[in-house]
């Protein structure tokens, strides 16, 4: 590192404790191994921020980044940390600015079902806090203890309820970030209404903190429902390719309907939430569709189909020893047990470690085709050629997590599209300086 690189370092943690607390301001050599290991797999190799910045309101959020601005620091942002190796190795990078302590809850409307709160309120505060009102904000995040909501927003982090609810950004009413140059900027409001002009809203959804850091978000809630039931249909892919068309074909309406691929196979998954008569009836629908095709066939309900639904999230997500590869795909639906199927045979080709194939699970939505894919070991060349593959079936594959050393030999991204320069000027046009997450983004934005 050259001198005034040293001496630039040296000077920010002074400049940042004018604005905010020595105890808002850690450095980052002082952090747990733990934490630092995590935030190094988002870093470029040899990029060391000398400071993380924990803002305890909105106000402090923007006098830092003024300052950033003001000074040209880079600035690597997030909530609590847990997604924060997802998309492309960012460098170069000065301090990083987490809102984990933006983390409160602002206002719940019950009777409108609406809910006001800081970016960094953690997604199960927000259920706890939901549940005794019967009502629940539908996503399901990865690590839901620990992602914040300003997290799962800028990260697009919908999860298996996209079948029947639609995206983050349809949960979203109402939106406060701020730029790059500290100015605080709101959108929406805490009613459901259209907004003219700019949708800064679907902007700053799964932008990865490139266009602004979010500091507060309106959230559309809906009421629990009355009943829920799940049926897990198992056996060949065949069979469980048409029970999905027929399911996606017919008049039943499941509020979750994902593929899922493991060492036991491919399973169809559909839950049903709604009156007790109406998820009885759905259910033992979609059991004769099973059954008609040799299927098997369960029914989950109560404690046990919270158990799982909760098991289904940890083939994709729990932690190992090593860092997993975890892939966002797409396909077009009708070829989704297609894709899966693909994707599983790729791991078996890979290394084996203690005499056993390398972990792969996947998931696909049924209705939307996008899902993810996570292995322990795939070489980059693979992920190529999955990538292939899926383009093929009118796809994609990003790749969210995956060991530093592969991030730098691929494209994590893989964008191909047309829109690249769109992207770029409105890049441009909210941080010109280029300070906020570089190259995290698509085209190494």
């Amino acid at each position: 590192m050259i001198v005034n690189d040293i001496q630039k370092m040296n000077q920010i943690a002074p400049q940042l404790e004018s604005i905010v607390s020595p105890s808002s301001a850690v450095s980052f050599s002082r952090l747990e191994v733990r934490q630092r290991e995590r935030f190094q797999r988002a870093l470029a190799p040899g990029e060391t921020p000398e400071v993380i910045v924990y803002p305890n309101s909105p106000e402090e959020l923007g006098a830092v980044l003024q300052m950033a601005s003001e000074q040209n620091w880079r600035v690597l942002t997030c909530g609590n940390g847990s997604k924060i190796d997802w998309g492309g190795l960012v460098h170069p990078v000065d301090i990083i600015v987490s809102t984990a302590r933006l983390n409160q809850a602002i206002e719940h409307a019950v009777d409108d079902l609406t809910l006001t709160v800081a970016a960094g309120v953690k997604f199960v505060q927000i259920e706890e806090m939901l549940a005794g009102h019967n009502q629940f904000l539908a996503l399901d995040p990865a690590y839901p203890e620990d992602a914040t909501i300003g997290g799962i927003v800028a990260t697009a982090d919908t999860g298996s309820w996209r079948q029947r609810y639609g995206s983050v950004r349809d949960r979203l009413i109402g939106i406060s970030f701020v730029r790059s140059d500290g100015k605080i900027v709101k959108a929406g409001g805490r009613v459901v209404k259209n907004v003219a002009g700019y949708d800064l809203m679907k902007l700053l959804t799964g932008s990865y903190g490139t266009l602004g850091v979010i500091s507060q978000v309106t959230l559309r809630l809906y009421p629990l429902p009355e009943a829920s039931g799940t049926v897990v249909l198992t056996g060949s892919s065949p069979a469980i390719d048409k029970a999905t068309r027929t399911l996606l074909n017919s008049a039943l309406t499941p509020t979750a309907a994902d593929l899922t691929c493991d060492s036991e196979g491919i399973k169809l998954i559909a839950r049903f939430q709604s009156m007790a008569e109406s998820v009885k009836q759905q259910s033992e629908r979609l059991l004769e569709v099973g059954q008609a095709l040799g299927l098997e066939g369960i029914l989950y309900s109560q404690t046990d189909e919270v158990n799982l639904w909760k098991g289904l999230r940890e083939p994709i997500w729990k932690s190992g020893a090593t860092a997993p590869i975890i892939c966002k795909i797409g396909v077009r639906p009708t070829a989704a047990v297609e894709a899966l199927t693909f994707c599983q045979k790729m791991p078996a080709t890979s290394i084996f470690r203690a005499g056993h194939a390398a972990l792969f699970a996947g998931v696909i939505h049924a209705r939307t085709g996008l899902g993810l894919l996570r292995s322990d070991a795939l070489r980059s060349t693979q992920l190529l050629e999955m990538r292939s593959h899926l383009a093929s079936k009118g796809g994609f594959l990003t790749v969210l997590s995956a060991p530093v050393e592969l991030k730098q030999k691929i494209d994590v991204w893989g964008y191909k599209g047309n829109e690249i320069e769109i992207m770029r000027g409105i890049k441009q046009q909210f941080d010109p300086q280029n300070i906020l997450s570089p190259h995290r983004f698509v085209g190494g934005m």
